[in-house]
C-alpha cells in the first residue's frame, strides 16, 4: 500500500497538529487528568490514521480488456437506470451510479483505454451523494472517453463532505483503461452513462472495486 500524492500535504498538517494537540495535552492536563490525556492521545490518533488510511492506494490486480468497462471508483451502486442526458449527449443513456464513503479508497481510474473528447468542471453545491440532484447541482467533473467509435461519460460528484474534486484529464488526451483519472477527498459519488446497448453487469447494492470490478460491457 502507498499513499496518494494529493494526501501529502494533508497528512503532513495533521501530524503537526496531533503533535502540537498531545504536547500541550502532557504539559497541562496528563498530571491533573491523565484519563483525560490518554482519551485525547488515542482520539487524535484515530483521526490522523484514519486520515492517512483516507489517501491509501492498495496493491491490486487491475482489470482490462476491449470490451470491458471498469469500474472508475470504489464503492455501493446505488443507482441503475435510463436517463435523458443532461450534458454533452443528446440521447438516453443507462445511468451506474457508484456511492463512495469515507472508508471507500477514493481514487478514480480510467474505465475503458481511449480519446478523451470532452472534459468540463462545473462549480455547484454540496448535497448529499445520494441525493437525486446531486449529479446536476452539485459540485462535479465531466469527462467524456471515445473508444473504436463508442463514448462513455463519467461524472465525478462532490458530496457534502467532499470539498475538493482533482482531475488529471484534457480533452484531445490519450488514456490507458485503469490509471488514474483523478481523485476526490472524502464522500462522494460516481456516475457512469453508458450507451443503452451495453450490458450492466452489477446489481444495486453491489460493492465494486475501481480498477477491478467489471460494471458492463460494450
Amino acid at each position: 500500500m502507498t499513499i496518494h500524492k494529493e494526501g501529502y500535504s494533508s497528512i503532513a498538517w495533521a501530524t503537526i497538529l496531533f503533535g502540537v494537540i498531545n504536547i500541550l495535552s502532557f504539559y497541562f492536563i496528563s498530571y491533573s487528568s491523565p484519563a483525560l490525556s490518554w482519551i485525547i492521545f488515542i482520539g487524535t490518533l484515530a483521526l490522523l490514521l484514519f486520515l492517512i488510511s483516507f489517501f491509501r492506494i492498495p496493491k491490486r490486480q487491475l482489470s482490462s480488456g476491449d470490451d470491458a468497462i471498469i469500474a472508475p471508483a470504489d464503492g455501493k451502486v446505488v443507482t441503475i437506470e435510463e436517463v435523458e442526458a443532461d450534458e454533452y449527449f443528446a440521447d438516453r443513456r443507462i445511468q451506474v451510479s457508484i456511492f463512495m464513503s469515507p472508508l471507500n479508497v477514493h481514487v478514480n481510474r480510467n474505465p475503458v483505454s481511449g480519446d478523451i473528447t470532452y472534459s468540463e468542471y462545473h462549480k455547484g453545491k454540496y448535497l448529499v451523494a445520494w441525493h437525486p440532484k446531486s449529479s446536476t447541482e452539485n459540485e462535479r467533473h465531466t469527462v467524456v472517453y471515445k473508444t473504436k467509435g463508442k463514448e462513455l461519460l463519467i461524472k465525478q460528484i462532490a458530496g457534502a463532505l467532499a470539498k475538493r474534486i482533482v482531475n488529471y484529464l484534457e480533452a484531445g488526451q490519450q488514456v490507458k483503461q485503469g490509471e488514474e483519472m483523478g481523485f476526490i477527498k472524502f464522500g462522494s459519488r460516481v456516475d457512469v452513462l453508458l450507451p443503452l446497448q451495453a450490458k450492466v453487469q452489477v446489481k444495486i447494492g453491489e460493492n465494486v472495486k475501481g480498477g477491478v470490478t467489471v460494471i458492463a460491457t460494450w
